[in-house]
């Protein structure tokens, strides 16, 4: 028998924040947590010290439990040394000159080193640890359990699925093309792995040991009354989450949210260099516009170099509005009526 969510997390109700990588905030992880739900927070990009100042931030912030969230290695990233920036940074220097910012140079590295961000979540042994972008290794497993760490997958396709239960993940979030944000496909490429939500999350319980937890195109009870339908055991939401005051999103970001229509967001690589799904602006058409688009991560590096001023003057236009196809579906900016709007769809 699969186990539930609640006693695999210690949580009251399967509801699982989305972890925004860049867009994490402490009062909406533990606004998550506090309502009975799974609050998560993404580490994207933290270095060791930060990720352990995070993970005692959140112990503070609340006493529930809650999950954060890293990006795995696929393989095909690359470093400062293997490319030459020079070309895109020509590309969107209007976007530099127009913030009154200088033309970066290139970096010593564009991410942290990966053995030692995973040994400060280790350290610190939150609820849980979600990954994205691969299947953890045998050895994180067994450290990760060995401190009482659960460990949450993420698939985009059947096939991840079953890669991701082989390696002894504890749940596995199913996610749907129409989720907001990248597009975490390991296997194969992210353009050939766009299973809309209703398809995939059936296949993925029928093929699994493990809960289930349905992501995309989720932002009220109805969504969560259709995944639990599907056999999902749980449901993970992104965007109605991000559209309320508690996330870290701008004033703007938020405001796109709420405005945007069914057909209001795309699939794009040129803000970070992987394909993810968002509302477009003036930065995503003109990069597109210029043909010029760095492999991951020097294009999500060089676009952050604007992204944070912009976002500091509440400029969206010049940041990545990262949105799902459901989004409009949330008509609340305070997390506990998100929540209690998901909850309700969860039945007696």
């Amino acid at each position: 028998m699969v186990a539930t969510l609640q006693d695999l997390f210690g949580i009251d109700a399967p509801i699982v924040l989305g972890p925004f990588g860049g867009l994490s905030s402490i009062e909406l992880a533990a606004a998550v947590s506090d309502a009975g739900g799974l609050g998560s927070y993404g580490l994207y990009g933290y270095a060791a010290d930060r990720i352990s100042d995070t993970i005692a931030a959140l112990r503070s912030a609340t006493s529930r439990p809650f999950a954060v969230n890293l990006w795995l290695p696929t393989g095909d990233e690359i470093t400062p040394g293997e490319v030459d920036l020079a070309p895109a940074i020509a590309a969107v220097a209007p976007l530099f000159d127009e913030l009154g910012l200088a033309h970066p140079t290139p970096p010593i590295e564009f991410l942290p080193d990966l053995d030692s961000q995973l040994t400060a979540v280790l350290d610190a042994a939150p609820a849980a640890l979600s990954v994205v972008f691969g299947v953890p290794s045998e050895r994180l497993v067994s450290a990760a359990h060995s401190r009482g760490i659960r460990l949450i997958g993420t698939a985009t396709t059947v096939a991840e699925a079953v890669a991701l239960d082989a390696a002894g993940v504890d749940a596995i979030v199913a996610t749907g093309a129409e989720a907001g944000g990248h597009r975490v496909s390991f296997l194969r490429p992210a353009e050939q792995s766009l299973v809309g939500t209703f398809a995939l999350v059936p296949q993925v319980v029928d093929a699994v040991d493990v809960p289930v937890i349905a992501a995309g195109g989720i932002a009220d009870r109805r969504g969560v009354a259709a995944a639990l339908a599907l056999g999902a055991s749980g449901v993970q939401v992104g965007s109605a989450f991000l559209g309320t005051r508690q996330s870290a999103a701008t004033e703007a970001h938020r405001q796109a949210i709420a405005g945007a229509a069914d057909t209001g967001t795309v699939l794009t690589r040129a803000m970070s260099g992987r394909l993810a799904r968002g509302i477009p602006n003036r930065a995503m058409r003109e990069i597109e516009t210029t043909g010029v688009i760095l492999p991951f991560p020097a294009q999500n590096w060089l676009t952050g170099q604007f992204r944070a001023e912009a976002g500091r003057r509440g400029d969206g236009d010049l940041v990545s509005l990262w949105a799902g196809q459901a989004a409009a579906l949330s008509t609340s900016d305070d997390a506990a009526e998100v929540f209690a709007e998901l909850a309700a769809g969860l039945g007696g």
